[in-house]
C-alpha cells in the first residue's frame, strides 16, 4: 500500500507563469483574442473548403484538415491555460493531463504530415501537371490524409501510454502551461530510457521524414520554376508555394527554437530561461494556429474569392427573408 501511495498521482499542478502574476494578467487578453481568431478563422476556412466547389481540390482538402487540426489542438490546451491565468486554478486531473498530452502530441505530428502532403501536392501540380489528376485522385488524397490522422493517433497513444504509466513518486508539479510530454517525463522517478528511445524514433518518422519530403519537393519545384520560360508562369508558381512555405517556416522554426537550443538547467538565470522556454511554447501553441488561416487566405486568391462568394450568398439570403 505504501508503494502505491508513493507512485500514484491523482492530479498535476501546472505552474505556467505562477512566478509572474502581473504577466499572467497581461497575457490573458491577447491569448483569449488569439484563441477566438483561431476558432473563427479556421472555421471560416473549413466552411469555404466544404461549400465552395472551386476549392474541392487536394490542396484545399489538406488545408481544411489543417484548420480542423488547429482547432482541436488549441481547444485541448488553451481554455485550461486561460482559466489558470485568470483564476489561478492550476490543477489538472490525471485523466485530463493524459487527454491533453495525447492531443498535443497527435496534432503536432499530424500537422507535420499534412504540411508535407501540401508540399507533395505542389510538387505534382508544378512538376508533373499532366499526370496530376491521376496521381492526386480523390481516393489517393483522402487515403493520404486518413492515414496521417490514424498513424499519428496510434503513435500518440503509444507515447502517452508509456509516459503516463511511469511512477511519479508523488511529484506532480509540471513547470509548464500544459501536460507537454517532456515536462511530464521530468517528474518520473524511474528509468525513462524506453521513453527517450521511442520519442527519438517517433521524431525521426513523424517530424524529420515529413521535413525531408517538404525539402526535396521544393528543390524539384525550384528547379522546374527556374527552367520556365514564362515570367508569368514563374510568378504564379512562386505565389502558389509562398503561403505554404511561410507556414512551414513558422511551424518548424518554432519547433527548432523549442527543442534544438541548449537547455537551461544548471545555467545562470535558469528561472528566466525556463520562463522564456514556456513563452516560446505558448507562441507555438497559439500564434502558429492563428497565423495559418490568415497566411493561406491573404496569399491565396481562390480562398479570398470563396469567402467573398459565401458572404455575398449570406447577404442575398438575408435580404430575401
Amino acid at each position: 500500500m505504501d508503494v502505491i501511495n508513493k507512485t500514484f498521482v491523482k492530479e498535476f499542478i501546472l505552474l505556467g507563469l505562477s512566478g509572474y502574476p502581473k504577466l499572467e494578467i497581461i497575457y490573458f487578453a491577447p491569448i483569449l483574442v488569439m484563441y477566438l481568431v483561431i476558432l473563427i478563422g479556421n472555421s471560416v476556412l473549413i466552411v469555404a473548403c466544404i461549400f465552395n466547389s472551386c476549392l474541392h481540390t487536394p490542396m484545399y482538402f489538406f488545408l481544411g484538415n489543417l484548420s480542423l487540426l488547429d482547432i482541436c489542438y488549441t481547444s485541448s490546451s488553451v481554455p485550461s491555460t486561460l482559466v489558470s491565468l485568470i483564476t489561478k486554478k492550476r490543477n489538472i486531473s490525471f485523466s485530463g493531463c493524459t487527454v491533453q498530452m495525447f492531443f498535443g502530441f497527435a496534432m503536432g505530428s499530424t500537422e507535420c504530415f499534412l504540411l508535407s502532403m501540401v508540399a507533395f501536392d505542389h510538387y505534382v501540380a508544378i512538376c508533373n501537371p499532366l499526370r496530376y489528376p491521376i496521381i492526386m485522385s480523390k481516393v489517393v488524397y483522402v487515403l493520404m490524409a486518413s492515414g496521417s490522422w490514424l498513424s499519428d493517433g496510434i503513435n500518440s497513444v503509444v507515447q502517452t501510454s508509456l509516459a503516463m504509466q511511469l511512477p511519479f513518486c508523488g511529484n506532480n508539479i509540471i513547470n509548464h502551461f500544459t501536460c507537454e510530454i517532456l515536462a511530464v517525463l521530468k517528474l518520473a522517478c524511474a528509468d525513462i530510457s524506453l521513453n527517450i528511445v521511442t520519442l527519438a524514433v517517433s521524431n525521426m518518422a513523424f517530424l524529420v521524414l515529413p521535413l525531408l519530403v517538404i525539402f526535396f519537393s521544393y528543390m524539384f519545384i525550384l528547379y522546374t520554376i527556374l527552367r520556365m520560360n514564362s515570367a508569368t508562369g514563374r510568378r504564379k508558381a512562386f505565389s502558389t508555394c509562398s503561403a505554404h512555405l511561410t507556414a512551414v517556416i513558422i511551424f518548424y522554426g518554432t519547433i527548432f527554437i523549442m527543442y534544438a537550443k541548449p537547455k537551461s538547467q544548471g545555467l545562470p538565470g535558469e528561472d528566466k530561461l525556463q520562463t522564456s522556454d514556456k513563452l516560446i511554447s505558448l507562441f507555438y501553441g497559439v500564434v502558429t494556429p492563428m497565423l495559418n488561416p490568415i497566411i493561406y487566405s491573404l496569399r491565396n486568391k481562390d480562398v479570398k474569392a470563396a469567402m467573398k462568394y459565401l458572404l455575398s450568398c449570406k447577404a442575398v439570403n438575408h435580404k430575401t427573408k
